[in-house]
Order: structure tokens, then C-alpha cells, then sequence
């Protein structure tokens, strides 16, 4: 049996369970948290996460809450655009993804309702089994804002990770992961996103994780772009480990992070979750002995899908997390 501490784990999303959409209410969505964990643990997942559940609202049951579960409630962000301000939004680059902001910034940032404790609280106590808690990134949340007050999108993303970071000091949960999928495609602001990022992951208190893709809507992405690019900023920050989109891609820039700082151990995307086709066993651990190879296995601490489930059917779902765990044990001789 190889000797080697690679552990299996979820980006975060999973698929909202239908009857949760079609009745959504307080015990339901309770339930259907207990189910999304229950269903990681049976798996046989080392790291599990709540799917993004805590973050389901039972009034708009229709959306995702990777942005508006943050944005919403913090005080200085308005959601009541005029037409400038749209057509101001409309006219910055790299959102043409979405048909309006995520709100306008007007005043100066505060804490509002922002309550990501008790949400936390909640999730950690319907299971004993290891659980972390993910958070969107401030680069990513400001990209989606239209700003009239700092006037700076770096400004803004500091103001933003102020907030996350006083809630997620509070936070206990043994990993906490912080996501970014819109810098992957923008590396010219990697220079300064690494000082509102470190901002947040100096404030956990368990182990620190970021999360990078190149985004998924309709399963396809919507960033371009090269990990050769963020090697510098991924060397500035102040986490523990990366969790990469790899799968989709190939594996060709394994080779690049060679380059990796030492104290950064890397997660590498086994699981393709834009593709329905579930991976075979002996494909999985394939993938995982060719980045050890590449890499070496002090460094690839983590395997886990390139990104969230949220999109895929929860059948399909499932089966890849039990591809994933079955080609991680195989690949140990397990």
C-alpha cells in the first residue's frame, strides 16, 4: 500500500434536491442539508460540505447563492439600480455574463445583516463527520457590483474582504474555503488580489483553502486563461491548500507548479463536473498517480471535481463522488 495523506473532498455546490424547490420551507431545507451530508459521508468523503444549502433561500428557490447570499445583506450595497448605473455595469469588462449587478455600492461598506456565523452553527450540527465552510471570494464579489462610492475596484474588493473576514473569525469549522472564479480570467489584477484575499484567510482559524476554476454556467466555462499566469499570486497568499480545475483542462500545467512556495499543498481536479459521463474507477486513479508523478507526493494533499455539483442531476452527482473516493483508495492500494 503507498503511503500518502491524499484526502477526498467537494468544491462545495450540490444539486438542490427537487422536492426542496417544489416546497421550499424552514424543516425542508433542514432536511435536505442533513440528506446532502449524509449522502458525502456514505460516499466515503474525507472533507464533506453542506452543497451551498445554507445559502438556499425558500423565497427565490430559483438561485444559486455563490454571490447574492454575501452581497445582499451587507450594509452600502443598494439593490435598486438606476439607469445609468445599469448601463454603467453593462459597460465594464468581463461581465457580460450577467444582465445586471448584484447591486450598487453607494456608501461605504458595513456588516448589515450579514450573518455567515449562524449559518455555520447550523450546518455543524447535523453531522460529527469533518465539514468545512466555503466562502465567495471579495475579487469575484466586487466584479459583479457596480460602485459609486470607492471608486476603485481594488478599494472595494479590501472593503468587501473587511467584511467576510469579520464574520469568518467566528467561524470554527476546520477548513474554510474560499472560492475565485473570475480572477483566473483576468490575471492583470493578480498583482494587488492577492493583499483582500489574504484578508479573509488571515482571519480563519482552521485550515485555509482557495478554490480556482475558470467558471461554470451551462456547463461551460467563462474564464480563458493559464495557471502559468497566477503562479505569483498564488505564491503571495497566505493559505494552506489550493483546490485547482484540472480535469476539464488536462493535466499539461501540472508542470508549472513546480513553481509552488513551499507550504502549499495542492488539490488537483480529478472529476470533470461539466461532462455527465461519470469517470471510471481506474481513470481517476490514473489522473491521481500522473500528478503525483508530476509533482511528487508531498505536494498533492487534496482530489476533489474541478468545481460545484449544483449543475449536474443528483444521480450523476453521487456517482462521481463514489468514482472519485473508489479511485483515490485504489490508487493507495486500498
Amino acid at each position: 500500500m503507498k503511503e500518502s495523506s491524499i484526502k477526498t473532498t467537494v468544491v462545495g455546490s450540490y444539486p438542490v434536491p427537487d422536492w426542496l424547490r417544489v416546497m421550499p420551507s424552514t424543516p425542508a431545507l433542514k432536511d435536505a442539508i442533513m440528506v446532502v451530508l449524509k449522502t458525502q459521508e456514505l460516499a466515503g468523503l474525507d472533507l464533506i460540505a453542506d452543497g451551498e444549502l445554507s445559502r438556499f433561500d425558500i423565497s427565490h428557490p430559483e438561485t444559486n447563492g455563490m454571490i447574492d447570499y454575501f452581497i445582499r445583506p451587507i450594509g452600502g450595497i443598494y439593490k435598486d439600480l438606476t439607469r445609468h448605473e445599469l448601463e454603467g455595469f453593462r459597460a465594464q469588462e468581463g461581465m457580460s455574463f450577467r444582465a445586471k449587478p448584484a447591486g450598487v455600492v453607494r456608501h461605504e461598506l458595513d456588516l448589515g445583516g450579514l450573518d455567515l456565523v449562524s449559518d455555520w452553527e447550523m450546518v455543524k450540527s447535523l453531522t460529527n463527520h469533518p465539514t468545512k465552510f466555503t466562502v465567495t471570494a471579495p475579487y469575484m464579489l466586487a466584479k459583479t457590483l457596480y460602485d459609486v462610492h470607492y471608486g476603485n475596484l481594488r478599494e472595494l474588493t479590501i472593503a468587501i474582504a473587511g467584511v467576510l473576514a469579520e464574520q469568518v473569525r467566528q467561524i470554527d469549522a476546520p477548513v474554510i474555503q474560499v472560492d475565485e472564479a473570475n480572477l483566473t480570467g483576468h490575471p492583470q489584477d493578480a498583482d494587488w488580489a492577492a493583499e483582500p484575499i489574504n484578508i479573509v484567510l488571515d482571519a480563519i482559524k482552521g485550515e485555509r483553502g482557495l478554490h480556482l476554476c475558470f467558471g461554470n454556467y451551462g456547463g461551460s466555462s467563462i474564464q480563458k486563461g493559464f495557471w502559468r499566469d497566477l503562479m505569483g499570486f498564488l505564491n503571495a497568499l497566505h493559505v494552506d491548500h489550493l483546490v485547482l480545475e484540472f480535469a476539464r483542462r488536462g493535466y499539461e500545467e501540472l508542470e508549472h507548479f513546480k513553481e509552488l512556495r513551499e507550504g502549499i499543498s495542492l488539490g488537483v481536479g480529478i472529476i470533470d463536473i461539466k461532462d455527465n459521463e461519470v469517470e471510471e474507477v481506474d481513470e481517476v486513479a490514473r489522473r491521481i498517480e500522473h500528478a503525483v508523478e508530476t509533482l511528487g507526493a508531498e505536494k498533492i494533499k487534496w482530489v476533489h471535481p474541478d468545481c460545484g455539483f449544483w449543475m449536474l442531476s443528483r444521480s450523476v452527482a453521487d456517482r462521481k463522488m463514489e468514482a472519485l473516493v473508489q479511485g483515490r483508495d485504489k490508487y493507495l492500494g486500498n
